[in-house]
């Protein structure tokens, strides 16, 4: 039994890490539209970086650039579709995919929505602000996020874990300048994106524990879908 766990475990483990691997090829062939060298084309450097983190082999990320960037002669038609609504009690969700067939994704979200409510566009977005996201951890003994915050251009930050790593807030236009910045405060950068931050969120507390169940298991419905990139949620924490 102990060895069918361990398979079971390590087949978990290569599915997770697939499905980053569709997620990041998605984003770095779309980013590389506007060209193929990161240096001068910030969503695709940042993209590049986050490959390269979670391990990503060069010849695939290689080969996704060069898709992206049309150099390969395959046409790259993936195109950023939102789907705004309601998980299970009133949760607030937005969803970001990114797909090459809208048509097939659509009716997909119809159907995971049913356990919810799907709204229209702008039926939630305007309860969650638009921001860049940079997730830091300190690289050097006394890094100071509030001072490196102030230093680096970032609008806000929040702790995310008792490691110290924090979570830099700035504009959408700030993203790349603050993540550039953040190494000479002190701070090596773990993931920068552009994302929503729910303004009013519900704490997890006043839910019961089987409804909590009910909105997990919402989310990991949708998260699991091909299509989808992103998941943001209107719950603290």
């Amino acid at each position: 039994m102990g060895a069918q766990w361990k398979a079971k475990g390590k087949e978990l483990v290569a599915n997770a890490r697939g499905k980053l691997f569709t997620k990041l090829v998605k984003e770095i062939m779309v980013a590389a539209r506007s060209g193929a060298d990161p240096a001068g084309n910030a969503r695709l450097r940042l993209a590049v970086e986050q490959a390269r983190k979670a391990s990503m082999p060069k010849d695939t990320l290689d080969r996704a650039i060069k898709k992206g960037a049309g150099l390969t002669g395959e046409a790259v038609n993936y195109e950023v579709a939102m789907y705004e609504g309601y998980a299970p009690h009133r949760v607030a969700v937005m969803v970001e995919c990114l797909t090459d067939n809208v048509n097939r994704t659509a009716p997909e979200m119809r159907v995971l929505f049913r356990k919810g409510q799907l709204g229209t566009s702008g039926s939630v977005a305007w309860d969650f602000d638009h921001l860049g996201m940079i997730e830091a951890e300190p690289a050097t003994t006394g890094a100071d996020p509030k001072m490196a915050a102030i230093e680096a251009g970032a609008q806000d930050l929040e702790p995310t874990d008792e490691n110290g790593v924090t979570m830099f807030l700035t504009d959408p236009a700030d993203l790349d300048l603050v993540s550039r910045a953040l190494p000479a405060q002190g701070f090596t950068v773990l993931s920068a994106k552009l994302g929503y931050k729910p303004k009013n969120p519900i704490d997890p507390s006043t839910l019961s524990a089987e409804q909590m169940e009910e909105v997990e298991a919402f989310l990991a419905a949708i998260d699991a879908n091909d299509d989808v990139q992103n998941v943001y949620v209107g719950l603290a924490g």
